[in-house]
């Protein structure tokens, strides 16, 4: 799996290796061990605007992938799309340590790019069961580069 990470010139600044073992580990235990993924770490404004010109919306997101090849594929080729800022504001509010909700927020748009959904009740749940299942088997300590 070739993964890269992209920080968009803010802070805080992210394990390299930590992020690229965290993608690589959910999708590897979903049956995906080829492709190339992007993680690009930005902040509340730039995925306002993606929301807005790939969904129509004009709000607030956390996280956004988009798969750029056929989900049928076995080669998973995609982006994720991070806001730090989210992604500390989520952590205070469900009061959970900032670093995992950066795991987390990996976790869930890596299994975005294989199709999960949660736009129901039903998908939610399932999404934060696999959620919590690879953050406790792989670790979220270290994501941030301290």
């Amino acid at each position: 799996m070739d993964v890269d990470i992209i920080q968009d010139g803010i802070e805080p600044v992210i394990h390299l290796h930590k992020a690229k073992s965290v993608i690589t580990h959910t999708l590897s235990s979903e049956g995906f061990s080829q492709g190339e993924i992007a993680i690009v770490f930005s902040n509340d404004e730039s995925l306002r605007k993606l929301k807005q010109e790939f969904f129509k919306k004009d709000e607030f997101t956390d996280v956004i992938a988009f798969r750029m090849n056929d989900y049928a594929e076995q080669e998973v080729e995609g982006e994720i799309y991070i806001s730090l800022e989210r992604a500390e504001e989520n952590a205070k509010k469900f009061e959970e340590a900032f670093e995992k909700e950066i795991c987390r927020l990996i976790i869930h748009g890596g299994l975005h790019l294989l199709n999960y959904d949660d736009a129901t009740q039903e998908e939610q749940v399932i999404m934060r069961e696999k959620e919590n299942h690879y953050l406790k088997s792989i670790g979220w300590e270290g994501i941030l580069d301290e």
